[in-house]
């Protein structure tokens, strides 16, 4: 359970937690933009974002090894001083600038401001400096959302002793949404949710992912995002979104993509 700093203060709209990937955040469309906008109208919307493609690019220029256990980068001094750099620096300042750009009133953020994000390594020996969230500061983040300013937060932490450390973007999006009980978790990606058949499933159970990754509907790199999702819904959430970043994602007033609850239904031929 993640533990929250302070007593949620209660907001004029539902809160919303928009995860974005770093593979995304180059293919983000003036229609994604748009939706971000119509999108704070109706929730109170903080976003949290990765650099994995960005990271792994200057690790190479700058000919440091990064290799990956079970999924998670192995975050060396070396290694988390680059992830650092590009995270907090690089991509925190391009993605702030060009939500400001669009005309929404972004305020760029780490982990380390403010307490922003508490963390525990998860297994120092094994991965270095990686970290799991174990607290939010959700006081600063209500307070920012409070004036209609919407909070991008790179996913960097510290450990109560000051300790520097790197947490999966993914992981940190749902630390966020669970602390400051978010109605709904959404992770952006580069196609539109989840198809089968060429056609988007527009909402599905935990059980029909299961069954869609064993039929092999779900396969590729949406497994991991999935696995995310799901990994979401163990919290307090209700819901979970994936919704594409090239077109508007809102449509008619409604989020477009694929809604994942839990609960059990009955899974059809595939």
């Amino acid at each position: 359970m993640i533990m929250s700093k302070s007593t949620p203060v209660t907001g004029r709209k539902p809160a919303i937690v928009v995860k974005l990937g770093g593979s995304v955040l180059s293919k983000l469309t003036d229609s994604f933009f748009r939706s971000m906008k119509e999108l704070q109208q109706q929730f109170e919307v903080i976003i949290v974002h990765g650099g994995g493609p960005h990271i792994s690019y200057m690790l190479a220029n700058l000919d440091i090894e990064s290799t990956f256990i079970n999924g998670q980068r192995k975050t060396t001094r070396d290694v988390f001083g680059v992830a650092e750099q590009v995270l907090k620096g690089k991509v925190n300042g391009d993605l702030t600038h060009r939500l400001n750009m669009a005309g929404l009133d972004a305020v760029g953020l780490s982990g380390y401001d403010a307490g922003l994000l508490k963390a525990s390594f998860i297994d120092e020996e094994t991965l270095g400096y990686v970290g799991k969230v174990e607290e939010v500061n959700q006081l600063l983040l209500h307070t920012l959302l409070s004036q209609n300013y919407l909070p991008v937060i790179a996913p960097l932490a510290t450990t109560t002793d000051g300790e520097k450390l790197n947490v999966n973007a993914d992981l940190a999006a749902s630390a966020v949404a669970e602390a400051i009980q978010a109605e709904k978790l959404v992770f952006v990606t580069d196609v539109p949710g989840i198809l089968k058949d060429g056609e988007l499933v527009s909402r599905v159970t935990k059980d029909a992912i299961l069954h869609y990754i064993e039929a092999g509907v779900i396969y590729g790199g949406m497994i991991p995002k999935v696995q995310a999702a799901l990994s979401a819904l163990d919290g307090n959430l209700n819901e979970v979104m994936i919704v594409g970043c090239q077109d508007a994602f809102i449509q008619d007033g409604e989020m477009v993509g694929t809604r994942i609850t839990e609960g059990k239904e009955e899974v059809g031929a595939v």
